[in-house]
């Protein structure tokens, strides 16, 4: 009986350091051992569950071992919405952390292409962050949310510079836009400001013509030609008579300008009203500002496109020259429309 005893303690002790050193061994695989292979962006809405945040992990395939990461989340019992980077130097351990305490990765939010109306800018905003493009929609769309960047509705695409920012998805709206109105305050340099003040324009009309210029061309080398012709209208007190202004009375649904559009009761139609409309008809990009900031030097004041539908335009300081250029436009487009 004493024997058995003793087996019996010494199977006992046995089974214990194994016991020990298995536990042991997950504690350290689970803190020291990356558990994750590739990369993979795992993003947490507020209303996920505990249960749905593990599923989402582990039916991923980035988990090298399921039991390590089980192991580690059965103890958690909070996680916090936002965007996480899990790679390959991630252990259990440490994505459990990051969960709980809510070590977000920043993502990027790109404003570009065009954007001419208050939706498009809610869609791009909404479509990349976690926000809802509606509760973006009902910001940017009130004077009063507009009131402490000092602007309204009008001026709203003064506050916006297309580029690429990084911000945490959960970022509410107004700290989307207190950034992004941050980022344009800052663009406004010393010397840019100076810029404008030596044409005579404010910040507000700087950006304002910019859109004129950005609705005409996408070519980058011609912004600035494009910006003088308008400058010297200004200067000549001369209608600006530009079509995107048009376009915009009509929300941007017109194919093409006609003649019966240009009679369009709008402070916004340029055929009709002198001088700048009340504010953008669309979100400049910083091209388009610098084209106003720093304009060709030359006398033309028309311009028409370009026969070879280059994207390009030529220009003219005469109607004369310009009803010419207008007609050799007229006859490649009728020529191209037959040979369709």
């Amino acid at each position: 009986m004493k024997k058995v005893l003793v087996w019996t303690g010494a199977v006992a002790a046995v089974l214990l350091l194994v016991w020990g050193a298995v536990k042991a061994y997950r504690m350290w695989y689970d803190r020291k051992v990356p558990n994750f292979t590739g990369v993979r962006h795992l993003y947490i809405y507020p209303d996920m569950s505990l249960e749905e945040v593990e599923d989402d992990i582990l039916s991923g395939g980035k988990v090298k071992k399921a039991s390590s990461f089980r192991r580690v989340f059965r103890e958690v019992r909070e996680v916090k919405p936002g965007h996480y980077l899990l790679d390959s130097t991630c252990t259990s351990m440490y994505v459990k952390r990051m969960l709980e305490r809510g070590w977000q990765t920043p993502v990027n939010l790109t404003l570009s292409g065009s954007i001419r109306r208050e939706g498009d800018l809610a869609r791009k905003i909404g479509s990349q962050m976690m926000v809802d493009s509606a509760r973006v929609a009902a910001f940017i769309g009130s004077n009063d949310s507009l009131a402490r960047y000092g602007v309204t509705r009008t001026h709203l695409f003064t506050l916006i510079l297309p580029d690429t920012y990084q911000f945490l998805w959960t970022a509410s709206v107004p700290e989307i836009m207190d950034r992004l109105v941050e980022q344009r305050n800052a663009w406004w340099t010393a010397e840019r400001k100076d810029a404008a003040q030596k044409l005579g324009l404010t910040l507000q009309e700087v950006s304002t013509l910019a859109s004129i210029v950005d609705g005409e061309t996408k070519y980058v080398p011609e912004q600035p030609a494009i910006a003088a012709v308008y400058l010297n209208r200004l200067r000549t007190g001369m209608k600006l008579q530009a079509d995107p202004t048009v376009a915009y009375c009509f929300d941007y649904q017109l194919n093409r300008v006609l003649k019966s559009h240009l009679l369009v009761d709008s402070p916004y139609n340029t055929y009709m009203y002198m001088g700048l409309p009340p504010g953008p008809i669309s979100c400049p990009p910083k091209s388009c500002l610098e084209a106003v900031l720093h304009p060709d030097s030359h006398n033309y004041i028309f311009f028409c496109a370009d026969p070879a539908f280059n994207g390009r335009h030529r220009f003219a300081s005469s109607y004369a020259e310009h009803l010419a250029n207008a007609r050799a436009f007229q006859r490649a487009l009728t020529e191209r429309q037959r040979a369709r």
